[in-house]
């Protein structure tokens, strides 16, 4: 019992960091992580550009294409503590197939203590997650493009192992010449095989997005738009034990706040822009409205929800760096190496 209170604690604290209130009642939170630099500076949730971004055919299938042949990428969470998370991603090109990226997405929590409920240590371990999966993309004609993804889910959390699997399916629509892109992305939808305590089988974090973009044509601007949960109409948590209250002066009956549907609607959305300075030079600036209506700290919400990145593009390969404001006292900052190896071959 010990361990499983542990478990639970663990669970629910990285659950709530990811997502706020959405999260808690799901199986394999890791599935919800920003794994790359470039989505982090914009947000959380970056689906809409298709470019020779290996990341973007990770997160998005239908946005894999043959710019990203050979394109290698690694990512990693800089993280204080022992808790660290990443990725690594690599693009190939099948002739009349289409453009595959197989990936690996990691999470580990550093060095747990054993205890008996005397508090005696008696060993240590080691929890470790992981993705492994791989996914397809292909143009139907030049403007059309559809794609889907296969990914095996793995947890191990001291004595407690939990394996699932899942798939994503994508259709994105681009007319380069008018520089507008419109995505609908259906993700983490599946099963867990073997949950962690028999009979307690958790569902997955289904989720339905869809995002427009759009890239001024002689301006270094690109707008693009999230909406996310669209399998969920209210993301907002109103809190069961709370109860109408009485005005003291005037009697009157405070009945408990509730979310109205302007409020519904706004928590949907995520508002990304880039900026592309030059060639080699990308700005990134990413609002989340959910994110901040549930993480921010109620007297000093800060930039809550707010994010920002920076790519820079060199000869031979890209650095990106992204940062994500949780709240006051939480952040995330996301650093992201990728290369085309065929560049380095003399």
């Amino acid at each position: 019992m010990y361990m499983k209170t542990i478990l639970l604690a663990l669970f629910s604290t990285f659950s709530l960091s990811l997502i706020g209130q959405t999260g808690g009642t799901s199986s394999f939170p890791l599935l919800n992580l920003t794994y790359n630099a470039r989505s982090a500076g914009l947000g959380g949730n970056f689906i809409s550009v298709r470019d020779n971004d290996v990341n973007m055919g990770i997160s998005n299938p239908s946005l894999a294409n043959s710019a990203m042949n050979k394109k290698i990428s690694f990512n990693t969470a800089l993280l204080s503590g022992t808790i660290n998370y990443g990725a690594l991603g690599y693009g190939y090109t099948i002739k009349d197939v289409g453009t595959l990226t197989s990936y690996i997405k990691y999470v580990t929590y550093g060095k747990f203590d054993r205890t008996g409920v005397n508090g005696t240590v008696d060993g240590s371990f080691y929890p470790f997650e992981m993705i492994a999966g791989t996914s397809i993309g292909k143009e139907l004609n030049p403007r059309i493009s559809i794609g889907a993804s296969l990914n095996f889910l793995y947890s191990q959390l001291e004595a407690y192992n939990s394996l699932g699997a899942s798939v994503d399916f994508a259709g994105t629509y681009h007319h380069k010449d008018k520089g507008v892109l419109v995505t609908v992305l259906a993700k983490n939808i599946g099963y867990q095989f073997n949950p962690y305590v028999e009979n307690n089988r958790a569902p997955l974090p289904t989720e339905i997005q869809a995002a427009v973009s759009y890239k001024v044509k002689h301006a270094p601007f690109r707008f693009s738009l999230l909406a996310h949960h669209l399998n969920k109409w209210d993301l907002s948590y109103n809190d069961p034990n709370l109860k109408p209250t009485v005005d003291q002066l005037t009697g009157d009956t405070i009945p408990v706040p509730t979310t109205g549907f302007l409020e519904k609607l706004g928590r949907h959305f995520s508002y990304q822009l880039e900026i592309l300075v030059t060639k080699n030079i990308d700005l990134r600036l990413g609002f989340d409205y959910q994110r901040r209506k549930e993480l921010a700290l109620e007297t000093r919400p800060g930039l809550a929800g707010f994010s920002c990145g920076l790519g820079l593009n060199f000869e031979k390969f890209n650095l990106d760096y992204g940062f994500m404001i949780y709240s006051r006292s939480g952040f995330n900052n996301m650093l992201t190496f990728s290369t085309d190896l065929s560049k380095w071959r003399k």
